[in-house]
């Protein structure tokens, strides 16, 4: 025969024991029963009513074993969901430092834009100096162009800029949410659990 672990203990254990109301108690109890109704004596019909009360006495263990293994696939499948949840979460925070990186890389790119463009437009004051210089008025305009295409390319940039601080806005909103939501659920477990054991002991 090979070596029970403590596991093995504790899970026959809560399977004998229920869920703490006694049934430890009753399969005792039951045994003592059956013993003593096998050596018993007594009459058949004073046998046959100690043997429908060990059946009532067996059906009350059952029950409870059953409820208990319901309770312990429920656990498991809390667990489950709850590993989902986290592993979603760590997801979404990862996913959030990515977007963060990248609106960092597109506020330097915008500064460099602006930066640009203040020296476009000192540099175009300058041409602006000389109008009578066919050249001149040449180089303006395809640097007024490509102040347009700066200008452009900087909106967009602004935009994306914007969108990306709400969605990570939205982000964090809903992870704080979903951490309050698995802190309720904790502590409505731990709740319930207190208020019942209470009340078991007391029948």
């Amino acid at each position: 025969m090979g070596t029970v672990t403590d596991d093995e203990v504790i899970r026959k254990r809560l399977l004998i024991d229920g869920d703490g109301a006694g049934d430890d108690r009753r399969i005792n109890l039951l045994l003592k029963s059956f013993t003593k109704w096998c050596h018993s004596p007594g009459s058949p019909e004073e046998g046959f009513t100690q043997y429908q009360r060990m059946l009532g006495t067996l059906a009350q263990c059952e029950f409870s074993m059953g409820k208990t293994l319901m309770v312990y696939d429920m656990n498991l499948r809390e667990m489950e969901n709850y590993e989902k949840i986290y592993s979603n979460i760590e997801q979404s925070i990862m996913s959030a430092h990515d977007k963060i990186g990248e609106c960092k890389k597109e506020i330097q790119r915008a500064k460099r834009i602006r930066k640009n463009r203040q020296e476009y437009d000192a540099l175009a004051k300058v041409i602006q100096q000389h109008p009578d210089r066919h050249e001149t008025l040449k180089q303006l305009e395809a640097l007024d162009k490509e102040l347009q295409q700066l200008s452009h390319i900087k909106e967009n940039v602004d935009a994306k800029l914007e969108l990306r601080k709400k969605q990570f806005h939205v982000l964090l909103t809903t992870i704080q949410e979903l951490q309050q939501t698995l802190e309720i659920d904790e502590k409505s477990d731990s709740d319930d659990h207190s208020q019942e054991s209470p009340a078991e002991n007391g029948e």
